[in-house]
């Protein structure tokens, strides 16, 4: 079927090649230190993680769930990584966390100075609405046909194209958690002679710690969903065994690799949502030693 002639041909692809084009000749510096940087911190954290035994990040995992949660979740963590173990699948279980851990921090580290920003300023709130409506709508697999370009295939365009597509929440909750903040509470401090700066550290941050929290709980979740498609541009880790499954139709490997996932997720899903509402959760370590010491 002809195209109907009364709309003339905009060719937005090629510009975008263009663009691309332009940057991989005159900003190839950067992009040579962010795959360095980025490959350097996914190194490390992978040998971090597999140089123990098994037992002992279990151990630590499970430390963590008890100390931010309750006990019951402490039970149920080694029981779940215990699983992903006796499937086979414990090393590329602890690829993808770093992966997803690294790009959880990145996404982060911009996510909350510009939810701040935006908070602070009507202008980059409204600067910055649409960008992130353009981020979060985008197909997630169009990301990485730039990142493949910047970077080649492996782990760094999984954690970048991953930090793309995880960053919108990030923004959006913590400019909705500041600005939520009670006005006369913020009035208060200005009228003790609070700076801004004193402010928003001593007053905003804290009270809108619940729901930042909770950006960072989506980040992290839409992170763990990039996982599949990180695998398939060559970053290891459970993605890439699910990738393997579908393009072999392995039921037992895509099962398995799968059900990995959702226990990665299920941990860091209970264990951020513990960190943003700790009084929610009185049998946790750090509430016992914390009525303890206040008995003391």
């Amino acid at each position: 079927m002809e195209e109907d002639s009364i709309f003339p041909r905009v060719p937005v692809g090629q510009w975008a090649e263009s663009i691309i084009d332009w940057l991989t000749t005159n900003v190839a510096a950067l992009f040579d230190f962010i795959d360095l940087t980025v490959g350097w911190l996914v190194d490390t954290l992978n040998a971090a993680l597999l140089s123990p035994p098994s037992i002992v990040i279990i151990l630590v995992l499970t430390l963590i769930a008890w100390l931010v949660r309750s006990w019951q979740f402490a039970v149920a963590t080694p029981v779940g990584f215990a699983l992903v173990a006796g499937m086979g699948q414990w090393e590329n279980a602890m690829l993808t966390l770093s992966l997803v851990i690294i790009a959880t921090m990145v996404a982060v580290v911009i996510a909350v100075p510009i939810g701040i920003a935006a908070a602070r300023s009507a202008w980059v709130s409204g600067a910055v609405r649409p960008l992130l409506d353009f981020m979060q709508t985008m197909p997630a697999f169009v990301y990485l046909i730039p990142a493949i370009i910047f970077f080649s295939v492996g782990a760094v365009p999984g954690v970048v194209a991953t930090v793309i597509f995880s960053l919108p929440p990030g923004v959006r909750l913590t400019e909705l958690g500041i600005r939520q903040v009670d006005s006369e509470t913020v009035e208060a401090g200005a009228a003790f002679g609070a700076t801004p700066r004193q402010i928003l550290r001593g007053i905003q941050l804290p009270l809108a710690t619940p729901t930042i929290m909770a950006g960072i709980n989506q980040v992290i979740m839409l992170a763990l969903s990039m996982v599949v498609i990180a695998g398939m541009v060559g970053a290891d880790g459970l993605g890439k065994e699910v990738v393997s499954a579908i393009s072999t139709l392995n039921i037992p490997l895509g099962v398995e690799a799968g059900l990995g996932v959702v226990i990665l997720a299920i941990f860091l899903d209970r264990t951020t949502a513990a960190l943003g509402n700790p009084g929610d959760y009185p049998g946790s370590l750090r509430r016992i030693v914390q009525r303890a010491t206040n008995r003391s």
